[in-house]
């Protein structure tokens, strides 16, 4: 990079982009965090209030409003504009819609000369993060769809909370499209190194009914959410900062993004959420686990669904 400092640009200051950007500076994980939004008022708006708590926070950033050109010297892009989801609507019901959007606002930052790593968050992740990495020409690593890392976030979340343990000592993924065929995998879920089906087998506390509702509550969470609040965005704001700091900080963390898949899984030519490591290069490697009969028929699905959404938009290449 020709810049020497950790450069972020956010592209959408809706809901999702401007708790993105709080959370941000609340971290302390960049040197500079550029606004672009079609909406300069608000944009501008929030760049100077950002900057009016910037005593408050662990670093100094610097913080403006600024342009596509500002993306030359970024190391990251996040792409959270776009049509939000209506009560009703399902993620994949955005798909049109947003591929056009992101068709623009790609080719503009891409005329910039930016050569970085994409985090794409704007529904449906997993089909705008293929769009992206088509419309960019980027390597597939560096082109990171959030994914079902907030997913698995609300699952480890409701799990910590049904066997009262710190979410962060939970260790479970969701998997697959961040929308309705997504899948738990239950066969690697562990507390401690002890299986989560185990736990509930040898217990008469634990009940595996439980289970499967907890998964249906972190499935149906955004639809509960947004009839009470209109939208989501704390949670994958926080996400998107904790694959932020994982990409700048070199930390080969493991993170349930939206990869390029290209025959792990069985599967070709799909970005869905899996477990990946993450470094500063982008998704180092897509960890492939060994799922149950059950949950390979499952993910299979997820695949077909985002494969046939895919189809009208990108004439598939066999």
């Amino acid at each position: 990079m020709a810049n020497d400092v950790n450069r972020v640009v956010l592209v959408g200051t809706g809901f999702v982009g401007s708790s993105y950007a709080f959370a941000l500076i609340n971290q302390g994980v960049t040197e500079e965090l550029v606004l672009i939004d079609l909406n300069k008022e608000k944009s501008e708006g929030d760049a100077m209030d950002l900057n009016h708590g910037l005593p408050f926070a662990p670093q100094a950033t610097r913080i403006w409003f600024g342009d596509y050109s500002d993306c030359k010297d970024a190391d990251i892009v996040v792409l959270t504009a776009g049509a939000n989801q209506k009560p009703g609507e399902t993620r994949l019901d955005l798909v049109e819609k947003n591929a056009k959007i992101f068709k623009g606002i790609v080719d503009q930052v891409m005329a910039s000369g930016f050569d970085g790593i994409f985090i794409v968050a704007t529904n449906p992740v997993d089909i705008l993060a293929y769009a992206t990495w088509k419309f960019s020409g980027l390597p597939k690593e560096r082109v990171i769809g959030s994914g079902t890392i907030l997913d698995t976030a609300r699952f480890r979340f409701l799990l910590g909370d049904y066997f009262k343990v710190d979410a962060r000592n939970v260790h479970a993924y969701i998997i697959g499209e961040h929308g309705d065929t997504e899948l738990p995998v239950w066969s690697h879920a562990d507390i401690g190194g002890r299986p989560i089906l185990d736990i509930v087998k040898n217990s008469e506390q634990y009940h595996i009914e439980d289970l499967e509702s907890i998964f249906v509550n972190v499935r149906d969470a955004a639809y509960h959410i947004i009839e009470r609040k209109g939208a989501t965005y704390y949670g994958i704001a926080m996400g998107l900062v904790r694959l932020t700091k994982a990409i700048l900080q070199n930390e080969n963390s493991v993170l349930t993004v939206s990869a390029y898949l290209g025959g792990e899984y069985g599967t070709k030519d799909v970005y869905i959420g899996v477990p990946a490591i993450v470094n500063r290069s982008g998704i180092r490697e897509v960890i492939q686990q060994d799922l149950n009969e059950s949950e390979r028929v499952k993910f299979a699905h997820s695949v077909k669904v985002l494969k046939e959404t895919l189809n009208p938009i990108f004439k598939k290449e066999e």
